[in-house]
């Protein structure tokens, strides 16, 4: 031991049940955050499922709701997003032109919800949710269609967890 200091021990190895010789290393958790809802009925564009604001919008809103992180998925939160979204659809409006002006602002919700993942105020399922909206939106219908969305998923959303 190069850094070893007289009357000093150097500490004792770390173990593992499953690994007596373990050294240390990656000690994190699990991630039982992974996620597991499943984005693949939400579409949108010329031919939306008619049961995409009502069926759908309520699967998601229950995998949402039923999350095991206590302080993730507040409605408070997940309105933060509706808000914005709603914000960005307004001035996007039915312009094609100002959607492409929009479109890098938009796209940002991706690395905002990625920073509320990292703080824990959403899980792996709302992230994966919104990133799928987000990229579902891609001219100024789809962007209708995805505040449409994400005003029936929170409709939906406060009945599955209505203590938010």
């Amino acid at each position: 031991m190069a850094n070893h200091i007289p009357g000093r021990t150097a500490p004792a190895p770390r173990s593992n049940a499953s690994n007596p010789v373990y050294r240390g290393g990656d000690e994190r958790p699990r991630r039982d955050d992974e996620p597991t809802i499943d984005t693949s009925r939400i579409r949108f564009g010329d031919q939306i499922a008619p049961t995409l604001y009502s069926d759908v919008a309520e699967a998601a809103a229950r995998s949402i709701a039923d999350t095991s992180m206590r302080d993730a998925n507040k409605g408070t939160q997940l309105r933060r997003f509706y808000d914005e979204l709603v914000m960005l659809q307004g001035k996007v409006g039915n312009s094609e032109e100002r959607f492409q002006a929009h479109a890098p602002y938009i796209q940002m919700l991706k690395a905002k919800v990625a920073y509320a993942m990292g703080r824990k105020k959403v899980d792996g399922n709302f992230d994966r949710l919104l990133r799928h909206v987000v990229d579902q939106a891609t001219d100024h219908r789809s962007l209708a269609q995805a505040k449409l969305f994400m005003e029936a998923f929170m409709a939906f959303y406060k009945v599955h967890r209505p203590q938010d």
